[in-house]
């Protein structure tokens, strides 16, 4: 297994590059989307510079390259480019009058991705995206950090139009709300999604990640989410048995499903081998109430968790995507620090055979 970190986009640079590797990464995971609460205009909306800036029409060859080019220049590599941006895909998630222009652009972005070199695009095909947390100081020692708090976090309020994953990409779009949709029509759009660019991810040898819906509701503002559950979650494999089509593991987001045994659900979908990345994030109870905790304090034995992907032969690479704010100059970076030093440490400790009592301990 390979330890890395994610690098959201205005955080793409050579001070962070550094950092990664100071910490003990050796991949890096590029989120190309700002993300923007209610009401606010998506990055791309403009025309942007610098790595990963997307423009009016999408990423460009040239801006991947770029990127590419200076995370190498660190002693890193580039695993996966992570989510779409809302103008690349709204009317594929809606089904609007755009969906075959978009189609067209997004199998240009996943050639470019390939040509760049660049193994994996993460996605999430939500209509309501990651919505509803509130950051809070309910993590060890009174640190800040995400929680999905039900009836006591933000009002679920319908989705507006010219809206989709909390991102307004029409602001001339009428008032109103997004029209409702069965979740059989959005397993639909799904399938069809998969079946146009499968075939382009083939050929660019590229691979698609999926992750799961977080929160993991069943419906969120309105709108029905697809995989709020591990069985449904797994029907995304079941769609193709492409190796092209696999999973963007998010095990915080696979605990926090209620019924879920996490050590059953990463044992069963990891021995299928299509997982392109692992999100590795410790969480504190389950929907429709949970807080995401240091990697050490959540419910989840994590070091039970590397114990099972190293049986099951899993090669690919682990990133902390989330972890609570510590109190000083740097709250994330010192945040990461900590999840990556124990990630490291328990990558060792079960690459060493574990259980010895000369092994570190880690409690």
């Amino acid at each position: 297994m390979k330890l890395g970190l994610g690098l959201y986009r205005h955080m793409l640079n050579e001070d962070n590059f550094r950092f990664a590797a100071q910490a003990g990464a050796t991949h890096l995971v590029a989120h190309l989307v700002h993300y923007f609460s209610d009401g606010k205009i998506p990055a791309a909306q403009g025309t942007g510079s610098g790595w990963g800036q997307p423009t009016g029409t999408g990423w460009s060859y040239d801006e991947l390259v770029d990127l590419k080019r200076a995370v190498n220049a660190s002693g890193l590599q580039l695993e996966a480019v992570e989510n779409l941006d809302p103008l690349h895909w709204h009317d594929i998630l809606l089904d609007g009058p755009k969906r075959a222009q978009q189609i067209e652009h997004l199998k240009r972005i996943i050639r470019d991705v390939g040509r760049a070199g660049i193994p994996t695009i993460g996605y999430n095909f939500s209509l309501a995206g990651v919505w509803g947390h509130s950051l809070v100081p309910l993590a060890r020692g009174g640190a800040e950090s995400l929680a999905y708090l039900g009836r006591e976090g933000p009002r679920e309020t319908p989705i507006p139009n010219g809206m989709v994953w909390n991102m307004v990409y029409d602001l001339a779009a009428p008032s109103g709300f997004m029209p409702t949709v069965e979740r059989e029509e959005l397993w639909q759009r799904f399938e069809r999604f998969l079946n146009d660019v499968l075939p382009v991810a083939e050929e660019a040898g590229v691979r698609l990640a999926a992750h799961p819906d977080d929160p993991p509701m069943p419906s969120l503002r309105g709108t029905p989410r697809l995989m709020h559950t591990a069985a449904e979650y797994e029907k995304v494999l079941d769609l193709s048995p492409s190796p092209h089509n696999c999973l963007e593991l998010c095990i915080g987001t696979l605990a926090e499903m209620p019924g879920s045994d996490i050590y059953e659900v990463v044992d069963h979908l990891s021995r299928r081998n299509r997982i392109g990345y692992i999100h590795f994030r410790n969480v504190q109870g389950k929907a429709p109430r949970y807080v995401e905790a240091f990697v050490d304090d959540g419910d989840t034995d994590m070091i039970q968790l590397l114990r099972i992907l190293k049986r099951n032969d899993y090669q690919g690479v682990l990133i902390p995507d989330h972890t609570p704010r510590m109190t000083c100059d740097a709250p994330w970076h010192a945040g990461m620090a900590f999840a990556m030093g124990y990630l490291r440490a328990g990558l060792r400790l079960i690459n060493d055979g574990a259980g010895g009592a000369e092994a570190a301990r880690i409690d």
